[in-house]
């Protein structure tokens, strides 16, 4: 995990059923799961581009029963890294946010906890311990990989200040997309991570959602549908160019897919 603050280093998904939703991924976009039984937990790997192995790319776990007492559906949640994880949350409270679990620490892995924005979109943060031989960096664009992080605000220019404040993120450039609004790519670090807009009045709530990338989106689609997948947008053309699908998987957790070609 890079410890870099503001970085996105994790994606986790929650969900029913865990051996469904394994093959469905592994189908889908090629990954393979590793159980880490200590932690009731599954991880998915996805292979290096230079073929040496495969790397840890995402997480899964059932959904605790709190959170099944409240309704809480499947669902994709990001990881990003801060530099303090206690002091983050102290800022995001100051700025108008909430805290959904407070900071806690998971052995040998960090301090962790999850934050809401003020619209009430749902992140992780972890200040993740040091690692003796931290992993090597894999393009977003290696099929497998998340390519892209995007957030549907309530409101675009507040948000962005929002995140600015508490992860240092930073305007790459933004795009009019008439009726729709601005669409802002923001950068960590001086490189584009994401994207983020005021939602439709169709959407019922701010929400984050989570690219990965394949190969051809096309194939990757019927895959989806074969597996029990349901598309719910797209596909579309976005600059880039790229090409994109936006759908639900067999057990009701929005994902999303990005390619270089159809």
């Amino acid at each position: 995990m890079s410890d870099e603050h503001g970085t996105f280093i994790w994606t986790e998904l929650m969900t029913t059923d865990r051996v469904a939703a394994a093959a469905f991924y592994s189908d889908v976009v090629g990954w393979t799961t590793v159980e880490m039984a200590a932690y009731d937990y599954t991880v998915f790997e996805t292979a290096r581009p230079d073929g040496d192995g495969r790397v840890g790319i995402a997480g899964m776990m059932s959904i605790p029963p709190e959170l099944v007492a409240e309704n809480v559906p499947p669902n994709w949640t990001a990881y990003v890294s801060v530099a303090d994880c206690d002091a983050t949350v102290a800022r995001v409270e100051a700025l108008g946010g909430t805290v959904r679990r407070p900071p806690e620490d998971i052995p040998e892995i960090g301090r962790f906890a999850v934050i809401a924005d003020p619209h009430g979109a749902v992140l992780c943060i972890m200040t993740p311990l040091p690692m003796d031989v931290p992993p090597r960096a894999v393009p977003a664009t290696t099929p497998g990989q998340f390519g892209w992080y995007e957030l549907y605000a309530d409101d675009c220019a507040a948000a962005f200040a929002f995140y600015a404040d508490v992860f240092g993120w930073t305007v790459d450039h933004d795009m009019e997309m008439g009726d729709l609004g601005i669409y802002r790519i923001f950068a960590q670090d001086g490189q584009a991570v994401g994207g983020m807009m005021t939602r439709p009045p169709q959407m019922p709530k701010a929400h984050w959602a989570y690219y990965i990338t394949v190969d051809r989106l096309d194939a990757a689609i019927s895959r989806l549908v074969a597996g029990g997948g349901r598309v719910v947008n797209g596909p579309m053309e976005v600059p880039g160019p790229a090409y994109i699908v936006n759908a639900v998987d067999p057990q009701g957790a929005f994902v999303s897919l990005v390619a270089a070609q159809r």
